[in-house]
């Protein structure tokens, strides 16, 4: 497989929709086909496997009682054949409105149609008779229509129980509503997702007034979010009659409730918006949530066919953030790092009232993780109305603490106004080395992971005793993103507490939290401020291995960067997405860092690319340690607050698996990926 077979974005779950208006002329049915068919040339031409177009466009939806002109039905249906015909070698299925008398009742229809064949023909259900409509004058209602309809000499499906299954892209499975449709307390859709379908078109002919639009795209993204589906939805624009009326063409892309396209309004000429929308994610949606399928899909019909799109590099026609936990909006990360906060607070005070604690003990390293944390322990100070000294903050200096973190250690914690001391564990810990008989106790540099641990574990058992002495509880500093690699000592700190506020958050989150809490509360004083913004851009360390002249230890050179394990850890807890799925996202967001938005104050230092081989190695490292080493740690988490929407790690929520299981698969699966990566 080359890097362009292993880009293209149809073998990896996606498919390209786009939604259509284009300028009609009333009453003339064969040129606004010839106008639809230039649109769908250039859909075919950019991938496009499923293109919209608005409600009755191949004729017009303001002609009123011109409807009844046999001279008007006859047109639009050749005109139809006459469409199909033309677009016989386009890869894009293409969906258009038009007036059909199927008897002696005229319908509201959409044709379906791909590659010189009609698919299908959906008539309209819902038919408004309210203000400005007044439809029934002139359609049927399509509810409960089912057979058949004679077409260019051949029968062709019709009926509001149709579903368009592609048989070669799994999960490309459509569904049609026509306009008012949407509107009604049970949209047709909802059944058609129920029984399948995960992409959802909808024809629209809406008339604009103020505020219109908003309702349109709020409607669209409810219905999305609720049906756990792409969303399509194209609004008639230029040539329909404003005798009474205007038009906007507005068109909108929305996938699970997230808006992937919208348009420009009041656009001349016509208007087109593209997107990629990915398929695995709307399946591993319903998957999970276990509302789809129960009813099976009895009483719809499946009108299969083949998209056969070229295999090759179509680009990607949608964000793809590169932190998937940190909004690179400023509103929108402001607003996460807000209800963080409250989500933590609040936690903890109820935590601390359940348990009529005393006191709060907590250790503080210098470092991120616990800077949160203690931040935390104060406001729920604060809000319980305790004083500040009732925080018992203790920095416990080891082997390897650098001076500038036991130095911001110790000034966070007086700019805070909490009860500060210092334990030093060290001659603890070195009495425990020699009883042991580890190689440090009897002075040899041996600087393995017992004398790491015997450091964290002494740390641990220390502010326990402190808690049993203070009637106290032990507040937890240890993050998401360390307990989702096993990057924690089982039974210490980082691991263990009686409360642990840090769990729900990834570490990527984290500094943008504590920015945002000591920036929006004037309680932390300036210095504390100051000392946040140093502790926040500093190198992330575990300080337990002595500087041996090769610098900091580094955290990040040993588990991968927090970015990349981040992402990682987003797409496997939220969507459950195969390794290969996961690499093609993250290439996409981080091949080039010259491209894309940065979060808010992101360091300069950080703003790297990374390149496919880069992204499989640290990506195998993850799924080692996730499946494979650290679920008997993550099984033992104690109780602390789900945070973010991507999910959480608890053994009693979000994340329940066995603790001796393998990584097999997923290391498998990437080895296959890097073996066929040429």
């Amino acid at each position: 497989m080359s890097l362009a077979d292993f880009l293209c974005l149809y073998r990896q779950g996606f498919a390209r929709v786009a939604a259509c208006t284009t300028p009609i002329t009333l009453g003339e049915p064969l040129h606004n086909a010839m106008v639809v068919r230039e649109w769908l040339e250039r859909c075919h031409s950019q991938g496009v496997a499923v293109a919209v177009f608005p409600e009755l466009g191949l004729t017009g939806y303001t002609l009123e009682d011109i409807f009844f002109q046999q001279v008007v039905l006859e047109g639009a249906q050749q005109a139809l054949l006459t469409l199909v015909e033309e677009t016989a070698d386009f890869m894009t299925v293409g969906i258009v409105g038009l007036p059909l008398r199927r008897g002696d009742a005229l319908y509201n229809c959409a044709a379906v149609f791909h590659r010189g064949r009609i698919l299908g023909i959906v008539p309209k259900t819902m038919l408004p008779r309210y203000r400005e409509f007044y439809e029934p004058r002139h359609f049927t209602s399509g509810q409960g229509c089912s057979g058949t309809i004679m077409l260019g000499g051949q029968a062709v499906p019709f009926g509001t129980d149709i579903l368009f299954k592609a048989e070669d892209i799994p999960g490309l499975t459509l569904g049609v509503e026509i306009c008012e449709d949407l509107w009604v307390p049970q949209p047709p859709s909802g059944a058609l997702a129920q029984a399948g379908a995960t992409v959802l078109a909808n024809l629209s002919a809406s008339p604009v007034t103020v505020g219109r639009a908003e309702q349109r795209a709020l409607l669209c993204k409810a219905q999305s979010m609720r049906t756990a589906s792409a969303y399509l939805y194209a609004a008639a624009s230029e040539g329909e009659s404003t005798t009474d009326l205007a038009w906007d063409g507005q068109l909108l892309i929305h996938e699970a409730g997230d808006c992937l396209a919208s348009s420009e309004r009041f656009v001349r000429q016509g208007e087109m918006v593209v997107a990629d929308i990915d398929l695995d994610r709307l399946r591993q949606e319903r998957l999970q949530n276990g509302y789809f399928g129960l009813a099976g899909d009895d009483g719809f019909r499946h009108v299969d066919f083949a998209l056969a799109p070229e295999v090759k590099d179509w680009g990607l026609r949608r964000d793809v953030p590169r932190f998937p936990f940190v909004p690179a909006r400023p509103e929108l990360c402001e607003q996460d790092c807000r209800e963080a906060w409250g989500i933590q607070v609040q936690a903890l005070c109820q935590r601390l009232r359940a348990a009529h604690a005393s006191t709060m003990v907590i250790g503080v390293s210098g470092g991120l993780d616990s800077a949160l944390a203690l931040l935390v322990a104060v406001k729920a100070a604060d809000c319980l109305g305790w004083e500040r000294s009732r925080v018992l903050a203790r920095t416990m200096p080891g082997f390897a603490t650098g001076s500038e973190s036991l130095a911001m250690a110790h000034g966070l914690m007086a700019s805070l106004g909490v009860s500060a001391g210092e334990l030093d564990i060290r001659p603890t810990a070195l009495a425990m080395l020699k009883a042991i008989d580890h190689p440090y106790g009897r002075g040899e540099p041996v600087h393995d992971v017992t004398f790491e641990n015997v450091q964290a574990g002494l740390r641990t058992d220390f502010l326990f005793r402190l808690a049993n002495h203070h009637q106290g509880l032990v507040i937890g500093t240890g993050d998401m993103s360390e307990l989702a690699l096993g990057w924690c000592t089982y039974g210490v700190g980082d691991q263990m507490a009686h409360y642990n506020v840090n769990a729900g958050l990834p570490k990527t989150l984290i500094q943008h939290v504590i920015r945002w809490a000591v920036g929006h509360d004037d309680s932390f004083s300036v210095t504390a401020r100051t000392i946040l913004e140093k502790i926040v851009s500093a190198e992330i360390s575990p300080e337990l291995v002595p500087d041996q002249g090769q610098g900091v230890q580094s955290t990040q050179q040993v588990i991968g960067p927090y970015p990349l394990q981040d992402f990682t850890l987003y797409y496997v807890l939220r969507h459950g997405f195969a390794p290969e799925k996961i690499a093609f996202l993250q290439f996409h967001a981080w091949r080039d860092a010259e491209k894309g938005s940065w979060p808010l104050n992101y360091p300069e230092r950080d703003r790297v690319g990374y390149d496919l081989p880069t992204i499989i190695h640290w990506m195998r490292l993850f799924m080692r340690r996730f499946f494979a080493t650290s679920q008997f740690k993550r099984s033992a988490m104690p109780n602390g607050p789900k945070v973010v929407a991507g999910g959480s790690l608890s053994p009693r929520g979000d994340w329940r698996a066995p603790s001796d299981g393998t990584a097999n698969l997923w290391i498998a699966a990437l080895e296959r990926l890097a073996s066929r990566i040429r």
